[in-house]
């Protein structure tokens, strides 16, 4: 794994874990944009949602299974963004497959 997601679940860079399973992580954001932003990233490297098989698909349940616990843990399951960005000129600056988990404010309309 190259990306800074692959050597934080390497264990190479630190990281604030808050949740950990056999196939994800997750972890808060170093730079947040709300009181809560955390990032849920498969452990296996992805470049993208677009490069996920069609048969690793179950992962994006578990994906939303996590959000969905994660953000009743941090207290904003009645308001929060689940977010993914694909290729550069959607704003994707790590070419690992992340979703932002973002909650704890008002969060202003998307451009």
């Amino acid at each position: 794994m190259t990306t800074l997601f692959g050597k934080i679940i390497k264990g190479d860079l630190p990281s604030e874990k808050v949740f950990e399973s056999e196939t994800l992580i997750a972890i808060k954001d170093i730079n947040p944009q709300a009181p809560v932003h955390l990032l849920i990233i498969p452990k296996k490297e992805y470049p993208s949602l677009q490069g996920v098989p069609e048969e690793e698909l179950p992962l994006m349940a578990e994906v939303i299974a996590t959000a969905q616990a994660l953000a009743k843990e941090f207290g904003v399951a009645d308001n929060y963004r689940l977010l993914t960005n694909v290729g550069s000129e959607a704003g994707q600056s790590i070419f690992h497959l992340h979703f932002h988990l973002i909650g704890g404010k008002r969060l202003g309309p998307m451009a």
